[in-house]
């Protein structure tokens, strides 16, 4: 049986444990009369937790496991004792998963960063005991508090990419051989549309070990941003990326590269305005193909933009250096160790007066 391999919506019915009963016992021991109370309170229940992990790459174990049920507080017992609260569940998912209530559409929050942590569902509050009930005009108390019901709710977790950089192209324009190309990823790379089923993050390493994140998404088509083709299932993990990057087939005579980037354009502006609206960086792809030059003089007159020029068949890559340097200029990675350097100037240390104190305490002088 064929299985899936990558996840990025999921449903599941979360439910937090439920706090344990209070006791309502009384003291029973020879040669203590009338012992009074002693019922010890319910545990806790355990909460249901969200973590993000770099681990995780997809919603897989929550597809696979849609029913997320933290454990029961335990009861409480006779001796005043405590019962055992119940233990957090944790589900571990990729760093930017959005997490809704689907019973009232509430969004409940994200967690972003590695080791992230975000309580979904609160385990009921434990029940007390009857020694909490006596008092001076009833000493042999039979009340308790039975234990709260955790929060129950069905879930909806959606991810979104985190990258600095997202791909954007039409089927075979060659994203996914650029990825390759600038990180250690390795998507498939096929002479066939929609070789790309699922996004793809790799990591760009420069001299410096500056690093920055770039990810390659399914091809679009027109119509996409309204369901066309893989629609808009894969256009959401580029909405957290910092800039755009539009690869075009200048050798595709179909289609011409004007057309093709119109249209792009138009479908991210029609799947969300702020996101067409953020910096972006244009590559003219293919350009050892003979009708490369031609297409792309008639791209830059027609549009006014100069893209970069790309080759990534031809030995030495050309284009490609200034393709890595353009998202190092626009997104400005942090070197591996680089200090931030504060404007304040700095005030010179007084080395010329050492006061009688600090010089009774100097190591140095001690015997």
């Amino acid at each position: 049986m064929k299985t899936r391999t990558f996840v990025d919506s999921a449903t599941a019915e979360v439910r937090a444990g439920r706090g344990g009963d209070g006791s309502g016992s009384f003291r029973r021991e020879s040669h203590v009369p009338e012992g009074g109370p002693d019922g010890g309170d319910g545990g806790r229940g355990g909460n249901v937790v969200v973590r993000a992990s770099t681990h995780a790459d997809s919603l897989l174990r929550v597809f696979y496991e849609p029913r997320l049920f933290a454990e029961n507080g335990v009861n409480g017992t006779g001796q005043k004792m405590h019962g055992r609260n119940g233990e957090d569940l944790i589900v571990d998912v990729p760093c930017g998963t959005e997490v809704y209530n689907v019973d009232t559409g509430a969004f409940l929050g994200e967690v972003l960063e590695h080791g992230d942590e975000m309580i979904i569902a609160r385990g009921g509050r434990g029940g007390w005991g009857n020694v909490h009930f006596k008092s001076s005009v009833n000493q042999a108390p039979e009340k308790f508090i039975p234990g709260d019901e955790g929060e129950a709710f069905t879930a909806r977790f959606e991810l979104k990419t985190i990258a600095d950089a997202g791909l954007v192209g039409f089927p075979n324009a060659g994203k996914s051989s650029l990825l390759a190309a600038i990180s250690a990823a390795r998507p498939k790379i096929a002479n066939y549309p929609f070789t790309t089923l699922h996004p793809i993050v790799g990591t760009v390493v420069y001299g410096d070990y500056a690093t920055l994140r770039v990810a390659d998404i399914p091809g679009i088509i027109e119509g996409a941003a309204d369901g066309v083709g893989l629609g808009l299932t894969f256009l959401r993990h580029i909405s957290r990326s910092k800039m755009l990057v539009y690869v075009l087939d200048m050798a595709d005579t179909e289609n011409l590269p004007e057309n093709a980037y119109r249209i792009l354009r138009a479908e991210v502006e029609s799947y969300d305005a702020e996101l067409a609206a953020r910096p972006a960086l244009v590559i003219a792809n293919k350009m050892d193909e003979l009708t490369a030059q031609e297409h792309y003089d008639t791209f830059v007159a027609e549009t006014g933009i100069t893209p970069l020029k790309l080759s990534l068949k031809e030995e030495g890559t050309p284009g490609l250096e200034a393709v890595m340097q353009a998202l190092r200029d626009e997104l400005k990675p942090q070197a591996k160790g680089q200090s931030v350097v504060s404007d304040k100037p700095r005030q010179p240390v007084d080395h010329t007066e050492v006061s009688a104190e600090r010089f009774r305490m100097a190591t140095f002088l001690k015997p």
